[in-house]
């Protein structure tokens, strides 16, 4: 299986950041498409071990720019073919998009900053979240909220704020509301974009919060993306999800082998 992940960039202002770095120290290559900068997006996954898709400030719904919908298409690819994937905030909302969820500004306003969420009881059987603490510590930074999960999703994480905080698709698809691969600066820069229309918040407060929990998400994500990784190595490795049900499982997998058959895989 290749080790070799593709990496969708949405926006300039959400690099892989320390995801990369992560990913890389557990024995992944990254290639890394800058869409917003014009890097073409490869027309299927084929050759890659996984994907990953970063956020953005565009909305899951929107038809530009026009790479949104490549990579809905990739994200729906990966979910049939079973290519393991990564959503990362705007990246689990495509996800989630892509495969018939919906997606819509969030009831209770943004969520901004370091922040915690909830495992739910079916974490404790997921390859990825099993190993993380009950309330794992979080960057947030979002307007739009996951309202409906693709049919066969299973909900890994909530928070009071925001209900669907952490999903999985299938067998191999995980989407986060959340982002992991922020660094001080980088929240630093969103507060500053965001300014005119965050007025009311105290954004000095929140980059500072946000700054000090930065050692807090490291500790507990740098694992998360070494399990990733080990997915990436292993897919076969890893079962269904207990909790989907049999008819979507077997629409999933008859999906998957059409796929694979029409590639002349085995």
């Amino acid at each position: 299986m290749s080790s070799t992940l593709l990496v969708l960039q949405l926006d300039a202002s959400d690099p892989v950041g320390r995801l990369g770095d992560w990913l890389i120290a557990a024995g992944m290559e990254l290639d890394v498409r800058s869409l917003d900068a014009g890097d073409a997006a490869p027309e299927d996954l084929s050759g890659y071990g996984g994907l990953v898709v970063l956020g953005g400030s565009m909305s899951a719904n929107d038809r530009e720019p026009s790479y949104l919908e490549q990579a809905r298409a990739l994200l729906r690819e990966a979910v049939i073919a079973e290519v393991p994937t990564l959503g990362v905030c705007l990246g689990g909302q495509l996800l989630a998009v892509a495969n018939g969820g919906r997606v819509e500004p969030a009831a209770e306003g943004p969520e901004l900053g370091a922040q915690l969420i909830a495992k739910r009881s079916v974490a404790a059987d997921d390859p990825l979240f099993r190993s993380l603490p009950i309330t794992p510590d979080v960057l947030q930074w979002h307007f739009d909220e996951i309202t409906s999960l693709p049919a066969g999703a299973v909900q890994l994480a909530s928070s009071p704020g925001c209900d669907q905080q952490a999903f999985r698709l299938g067998r191999l698809a995980w989407g986060l509301q959340f982002h992991i691969e922020t660094t001080p600066e980088t929240v630093r820069a969103w507060a500053e974009e965001d300014a005119a229309i965050l007025a009311e918040y105290d954004l000095d407060v929140i980059v500072s919060r946000a700054a000090t929990a930065h050692d807090d998400i490291a500790e507990t994500w740098q694992p998360f993306a070494a399990d990733f990784a080990k997915v990436v190595r292993e897919p076969s490795a890893v079962s269904y999800p207990e909790q989907v049900i049999d008819p979507v499982r077997a629409a999933t997998m008859s999906l998957a082998d059409e796929l694979r058959a029409s590639r002349g895989h085995d």
